[in-house]
């Protein structure tokens, strides 16, 4: 059995380790950390340094991740610690994400928060505020605790799994929000310091694999709001993940780094909701903005899910399908 606070997802390669956790598989000396701030080769093994220093702990509405389809009305324990493995220069929490400053006063265990989501009836514990890839040694030991409970698992992440994580995960995790940023390689290897094809071959291999996912774009003015960018991202979704996958589109506001740029229009998150319409994905939203969030039927146009904000107000669905067409939604309703 493993130690606590370590993780089985490295290589040994010689003196050093290679961190399998996200896709920067950073090759590690002893005592040396990985870019995430967080992850440690610690006598050739490797220590995640943030296993039970929770930064940040909240009960949300799913809606709040967002995940639309999955589990819709009902409540999630989020949490975060610190760092990331990426550097978007418009993070909205870079005060944790952006540090490797841990906290050490307090430690909260998996078997503690596990029975503060039943407590506070939460169906579903999300790991996201910050990256959680990097803190997958930790998310992984409360949600198979989680799971004997019969509360699912979301993580809402960039998209830097590693394919060796990704097969960890099944049955462990359940669904996914992946952050599809922009559809310019070099945007993301120079301002985000990702990896665009890695988020694309994740995206791939999740659904593939069967986990529920949802795509997020933050639209940010004079980034990738360019029509010939939306329609390459609308593709990608359409062909080569699934017309059903949910793409929300989201404004941005000036924050962290990026305090001259303005909020992002509605007529812009219009003109991507139309763009996506035309490569036919069925499920577009808009966030960040007052707008209808409502889920409606594919097939008959049947407003099933009605929501404000992140309320919903009514839920038409039967066992997960319309009730006038009887066509089944795409979603985890149960």
């Amino acid at each position: 059995m493993k130690s606590v606070g370590y993780s089985d997802l490295y290589e040994k390669h010689g003196t050093r380790i290679i961190c399998q956790l996200c896709r920067h598989y950073c090759q590690l000396k002893e005592d040396q950390i990985g870019l995430c701030g967080v992850n440690k080769n610690e006598g050739g093994r490797l220590k995640n340094l943030v296993y039970g220093k929770v930064s940040a702990l909240n009960i949300d509405p799913i809606e709040k991740k967002p995940l639309y389809h999955f589990l819709p009305g009902s409540s999630a324990l989020s949490l975060g610690t610190v760092g990331c493995n990426m550097q978007c220069p418009f993070c909205q929490n870079w005060q944790i994400s952006q540090t490797s400053e841990l906290d050490t006063s307090t430690e909260i265990s998996p078997k503690k928060l596990v029975a503060l989501a039943q407590e506070h009836g939460c169906q579903t514990i999300a790991y996201t505020y910050n990256e959680p890839t990097i803190f997958y040694p930790f998310a992984k030991d409360i949600a198979l605790l989680a799971k004997k409970q019969g509360i699912k698992n979301i993580f809402v992440s960039n998209g830097m799994e590693t394919p060796e994580m990704i097969e960890d995960m099944q049955g462990v995790i359940d669904g996914f929000n992946i952050d599809l940023k922009s559809f310019d390689p070099k945007y993301y290897k120079k301002y985000l310091k990702g990896s665009l094809e890695g988020v694309w071959d994740t995206l791939k291999r999740l659904v593939q694999k069967g986990f529920w996912v949802e795509v997020t774009t933050l639209i940010v003015p004079g980034d990738n709001d360019g029509d010939e960018e939306l329609h390459k991202i609308a593709t990608f979704i359409a062909e080569e993940l699934n017309v059903s996958v949910p793409w929300h589109i989201s404004a941005f506001s000036p924050n962290y780094q990026v305090e001259d740029k303005s909020y992002t229009p509605l007529s812009t998150l219009q003109r991507a909701k139309e763009i996506g319409q035309s490569h036919g994905l069925h499920y577009i939203y808009m966030g960040n903005v007052l707008s209808d969030g409502s889920t409606c039927c594919p097939q008959c146009h049947t407003t099933l899910i009605e929501r404000e904000g992140y309320t919903v107000t009514e839920n038409r669905l039967k066992e997960g399908a319309c009730p006038v067409c009887q066509r089944e939604i795409e979603g985890v309703w149960r």
